[in-house]
């Protein structure tokens, strides 16, 4: 198998229950992802998606069945690889996700400078990058009570793909914005996935999930204690 096409994820009938997310009925999941797989999930409520994401990056662990991500199951990880592996994952968080003691760029830089020995200058090079493909004019420099909705939101997207990132997870990532930020967000998700990255995109949106600009290679539905997957190009 060549490199791209690696086995980023691998969720084998595992259970899923608990009451912190809005008391969400069990579900018994069975997914492989696969580098630059671009997976497109509607769920009913937010809190699926957020249980399905913290799952994913072993924050969450199931009842039964296992969870592997990049080959290791995350059950059987202690807590200092756990953090670590983590790293190689990018994630837009449904609502908060922010260290409002941390200016915006630190929060935006903190991982790949926690998980790497990149240069600080590197990394705030990629992020300004990121920052004008997402239609801002750089990396915000106040905390994040300083900023508007749509401004934070650009910033969690910026977050998200910095560092080249294996797995990354989109809860949401166009909520509060306008209509062309969707057109840059497939841009930069197109230019992930031709580095080997897989993208789960999260949405409570029905139209959304239905569009066909997404160049989404399979599409999933959340119903009740069921995933399905609802077509596969």
């Amino acid at each position: 198998m060549i490199e791209e096409r690696r086995l980023v994820l691998r969720v084998a009938e595992a259970t899923v229950t608990t009451d912190e997310y809005g008391g969400i009925d069990p579900i018994t999941i069975t997914l492989d992802i696969i580098g630059s797989d671009l997976l497109l999930l509607l769920v009913e409520q937010p809190g699926q998606g957020t249980a399905f994401a913290d799952m994913c990056s072993g924050l969450l662990a199931p009842s039964a069945g296992l969870v592997q991500f990049l080959g290791s199951d995350w059950s059987r990880l202690g807590p200092d690889t756990s953090n670590a592996l983590r790293g190689r994952i990018g994630r837009v968080f449904h609502a908060g996700g922010w260290i409002n003691q941390l200016t915006l760029l630190d929060n935006i830089l903190l991982q790949q400078l926690h998980h790497t020995r990149d240069a600080a200058e590197y990394h705030n090079r990629e992020a300004s990058r990121l920052a004008q493909r997402f239609g801002l004019p750089g990396v915000p420099l106040g905390r994040p009570e300083e900023f508007a909705a749509p401004d934070l939101q650009r910033a969690a997207c910026v977050r998200a793909f910095l560092g080249q990132p294996a797995l990354i997870l989109l809860e949401e990532p166009t909520r509060s914005l306008a209509h062309e930020s969707k057109a840059r967000l497939i841009n930069v998700i197109r230019e992930a996935r031709d580095s080997g990255a897989a993208v789960v995109w999260i949405t409570v949106d029905h139209a959304l999930w239905q569009d066909g600009s997404i160049p989404a290679t399979r599409r999933y539905r959340w119903l009740g204690r069921r995933l399905i997957e609802v077509s596969k190009k």
